[in-house]
């Protein structure tokens, strides 16, 4: 739902609900503490990020997200606005002596994890949708969230515009393979998409790896039952002539190396894997569980004995490595590409540790301008109109008058 005075997408103007938030008289971010400001724009190239973080999203919300957040700030230098009910996240920040350290955006309202992409629109208010306009507004660099997936890319794809020529956003996730990476896109975002968008979906992966994993010339491959050109269904074959012919609009030309079956996603043969949102999500669920139960069985054989708890202890070395390597909590999340902002969903049961690692992905992103590396990629031929939001007209500039004594301003 747009805010307050602006159209929606039948046209119409829509008033949002009544309380403060972002693009309303009377909304202000806060400090925890006893005063308030509101927060300063992160400068073009700067190396402090401004992060905000979805304090109300997953399961362990909000002490787990706070804490999480608090030890990217400390640790790693990465400015954080939280959102969420103020008085809520006071109390958090108070009992973990951190009262004046963070900053506190107020959203009464939060996505709950059982809702999907309708909650968006009942939600105008959420924590994830403040965060969002946060981003929007260009107080803060990246949204971080682990709240419901469907809830957290159907509000960013609302508050944050699509960037020129986007046609829809994608999901990507990295994978833990040897002996670099492998990004797989859309993990979830798009479940029924157009061939045309899963070349789309190639360059905005692409500008991941090159951001994210460092890889100067990825290799991408399509997803799909059979490594021939000819194998797959009618969108696969129509995908793969799309991916191998050169790219409209004067896009930046993608390495195309072919189909890749399912076996080899963990391969390491490619940089970039591209499919659709629910080939993509099933996969990726199919591989996390295969993990899970492989190190279950792992750690079964090599504590089941003696001889084998001895045998690990002279293993112990390459045993960390694997277990650091499959750690889902070191990767941060996936990320929501396409946008006009960068957006990291973590998973749902994440821990601080994991919402830490989240905001330090965003926050490298942000630094390596991803948005604009996508831009570029696109080409200048691409209409912003077509993959334009339909909130096209910029807030208006708003004062921020706090009440002395107030929780808000």
């Amino acid at each position: 739902m747009p805010p307050d005075g602006e159209t929606g997408p039948d046209g119409r103007r829509e008033p949002g609900p009544a309380g403060a938030g972002p693009g309303r008289p009377g909304y202000s971010p806060v400090r925890a503490g006893p005063s308030s400001e509101r927060p300063a724009r992160p400068a073009p190239g700067a190396t402090r990020p401004v992060i905000a973080v979805d304090a109300m999203g997953g399961d362990h919300a909000p002490v787990e997200i706070v804490a999480g957040a608090l030890a990217a700030q400390r640790e790693h230098g990465i400015r954080v606005l939280l959102t969420g009910p103020a008085a809520r996240l006071r109390q958090v920040l108070g009992g973990m002596g951190a009262i004046d350290e963070i900053q506190i955006v107020p959203a009464e309202d939060n996505l709950a994890m059982s809702e999907g992409a309708l909650a968006s629109l009942r939600r105008p208010r959420s924590s994830v949708a403040v965060a969002c306009q946060l981003v929007r507004r260009g107080d803060a660099a990246a949204v971080v969230s682990a709240g419901s997936t469907g809830g957290v890319v159907a509000t960013a794809r609302l508050r944050l515009r699509s960037q020129p020529g986007v046609l829809r956003p994608g999901l990507a996730v990295v994978l833990p393979t040897r002996p670099g990476r492998t990004v797989l896109i859309d993990a979830g975002a798009t479940a029924d998409p157009k061939p045309e968008m899963l070349v789309q979906f190639g360059q905005l992966g692409v500008a991941y790896a090159q951001t994210a994993l460092g890889v100067l010339a990825p290799r991408v491959g399509l997803l799909t039952i059979g490594t021939e050109p000819g194998k797959g269904n009618k969108f696969t074959r129509r995908a793969h002539e799309l991916l191998a012919s050169d790219p409209p609009h004067g896009a930046l030309p993608l390495s195309f190396a072919g189909n890749v079956e399912g076996g080899a996603l963990l391969a390491g043969q490619l940089d970039v894997i591209v499919t659709d949102g629910f080939t993509g999500n099933v996969a990726l669920k199919t591989l996390e569980g295969s993990i899970r139960f492989a190190a279950a069985e792992l750690r079964t054989a090599v504590t089941g004995t003696r001889t084998a708890r001895a045998g690990a202890f002279l293993q112990r070395r390459g045993l960390r490595e694997l277990s650091a390597r499959l750690d889902a909590e070191s990767y941060g999340g996936a990320v929501l590409l396409g946008l006009g902002g960068t957006v990291v969903i973590a998973h749902g049961a994440s821990t601080a540790r994991a919402v830490t690692s989240a905001c330090v992905l965003a926050a490298d992103l942000a630094r390596g301008q991803i948005t604009e590396k996508i831009t570029q990629r696109l080409g200048p031929g691409r209409s912003a109109a077509r993959g334009g939001h339909f909130l096209r007209r910029p807030l208006p500039s708003r004062g921020y008058c706090a009440r002395p004594g107030s929780g808000r301003r």
